[in-house]
């Protein structure tokens, strides 16, 4: 079973975010929705409403041998349930 929740995305804009109860991952490129939100649901034990994925895109990298080719990401903003949060971005 490959691991879909890599790790969560941690930024000033993620977590004015989650204040509103919108948590940010970093997520398999083959994973879908409903396995995201599935595993969301397994490991922190709340209720997801909404999923939105987007394919993220690195910068290319230079270097002497010339520039290395530019890597792809997947994203998922996942939305909970009023009144529940998740303690890793609560810093507990």
């Amino acid at each position: 079973m490959r691991q879909l929740l890599k790790k969560p995305l941690i930024s000033e804009k993620n977590s004015m975010m989650a204040e509103n109860g919108i948590y940010a991952f970093v997520v398999d490129k083959t994973a879908t929705k409903t396995e995201v939100k599935n595993a969301v649901e397994k490991m922190f034990r709340v209720k997801v409403i909404a999923i939105r994925t987007s394919i993220c895109r690195d910068r290319a990298t230079r270097n002497k041998m010339g520039s290395s080719s530019v890597k792809y990401w997947k994203k998922a903003m996942v939305r909970l349930a009023p009144g529940q949060k998740i303690a890793i971005f609560e810093g507990g």
